[in-house]
């Protein structure tokens, strides 16, 4: 296996770990590259479900390393919950098998805190945000005034940094929000704590990573969120605040593009989307709820429901052309057996014209009507194929046609949460 990029080809929860997970079987390492513990990625083995944040899904599997880099956002408080859930589940963590970048920055108190009181702020605009403090921690590392993993291993300097952001944060907190202003000595003290703590697991994941690709080693990245919601290129601002799309790989890990052999994508058979923003194909009514409980569509981090909704082959294009993908992973395709008919969007029409095109503004995209194909459905449980010839002609169509769309021949289709429940074409039988 070359070195291998999973991205979301939709607004996240495409089912991103299953693939992950499966992929890491044939892998030596799994980097995270960006996002933080907004992140909820689901991996079943057998009868256990884990739900992973911030460690990469790699730790599932003996014998892999697993990095966080650079471009993630790190609580230091969750990292340690995280890890000790994994343990306790009979997980092994070490800093043999997990390794943190110096240069990831961090998660702040303030920062939690901020989030939640800006967005609720914003009245009618709500972002939908998780209140982990990802954003606020995103804009304090372009503005330079963030602290980073690295400035734990001194305390003087750790200090002088926290006393200069609070000096603005804590007025903020006073001035716009009427919140009593964070304890420097607090934070200290806390964080201090977790310095400790989190030590062995800390390192060059930079120069690791490197090392890694001279020596040949297959390295599968792990993306966080989908496409859609990239800071650059999703439905702005309803997005998350890191470059989910291939190119946060390579930023948020110190990888070349030249590094990178393979990309692939993964998307649902079907589209769902947590929290606020447009979605032209979102379903109401009995249909999208019998997506949503049958799909089990409730957010792995917040708990909340998704909306879902058609399959979008409009976005599905400008995905495709963002990330240049070289495979597709279909999943969720069983979630829609028992349908008699599926409809896929195929044009939008906003103010009486057809577009083709993926709008940059959100505002537009909230004014499209879909302009929709019809599809044969099929009746059978395909839960149990392990091969195409498996699956219903009418099953087979729908993967072709995904085909059609996103320009790549679909490699992997999921026809369940479990790992063996999966198809992986030109590899049936093995």
């Amino acid at each position: 296996m070359p070195s291998v990029v999973v991205v979301g080809a939709q607004w996240g929860d495409e089912a991103k770990a299953k693939v992950v997970d499966l992929l890491s079987e044939e892998a030596d390492v799994v980097v995270r590259s960006q996002g933080g513990n907004n992140a909820g990625h689901t991996v079943v083995v057998g009868d256990d479900k884990f739900i992973m944040h911030l460690i990469p899904c790699g730790v599932l599997r003996p014998g892999v390393m697993s990095v966080i880099g650079n471009g993630v956002v790190v609580d230091p408080r969750y990292f340690l919950e995280e890890l000790e859930g994994l343990r306790d589940r009979g997980v092994t963590v070490t800093p043999e098998n997990l390794l943190l970048s110096e240069r990831a920055h961090l998660i702040m108190p303030y920062h939690r805190l901020l989030d939640t009181l800006s967005d609720g702020l914003k009245a009618g605009e709500k972002i939908g945000t998780t209140g982990r403090g990802i954003g606020p921690c995103y804009a304090d590392k372009m503005a330079r005034s963030g602290l980073r993993v690295v400035d734990l291993r001194d305390e003087k300097t750790f200090r002088a940094r926290l006393e200069l952001a609070l000096l603005e944060k804590n007025v903020l907190l006073q001035k716009l929000y009427d919140h009593e202003p964070l304890s420097a000595d607090a934070i200290a003290g806390e964080y201090r704590g977790y310095a400790k703590e989190i030590a062995g697991f800390v390192g060059d994941t930079e120069f690791y990573l490197s090392r890694a690709r001279t020596e040949g080693k297959r390295i599968l990245f792990e993306a966080a969120q989908g496409t859609l919601l990239d800071i650059d290129h999703g439905t702005y601002p309803y997005v998350t605040s890191s470059n989910a799309a291939v190119y946060g790989a390579c930023s948020g890990s110190a990888t070349s593009p030249k590094g990178i052999d393979k990309i692939i994508g993964v998307l649902k058979a079907y589209t769902t989307r947590v929290g606020s923003g447009p979605f032209p194909t979102e379903l109401s009514g009995e249909l999208g709820e019998r997506l949503r409980e049958n799909g089990q569509e409730f957010g792995a981090t917040t708990g909340r429901p998704r909306r879902c909704g058609w399959l979008d082959a409009v976005a599905g294009r400008y995905v495709a052309r963002l990330n240049g993908f070289d495979a597709i992973a279909v999943t969720k395709i069983d979630v829609l057996s028992g349908l008699e008919k599926l409809r896929v969007c195929t044009t939008y029409r906003i103010d009486g014209e057809v577009v083709n095109e993926f709008p940059s503004s959100a505002s537009v995209l909230a004014k499209v009507e879909g302009v929709y194909e019809e599809l044969p459905g099929w009746q059978e449980d395909i839960s149990g194929a392990r091969s195409m010839t498996e699956l219903p002609e009418a099953t087979q169509d729908y993967i072709h046609y995904i085909e059609e769309i996103m320009s790549a021949p679909v490699e992997i289709v999921s026809v369940g949460p479990e790992r063996e429940q999966t198809i992986r074409r030109g590899r049936e039988g093995r």
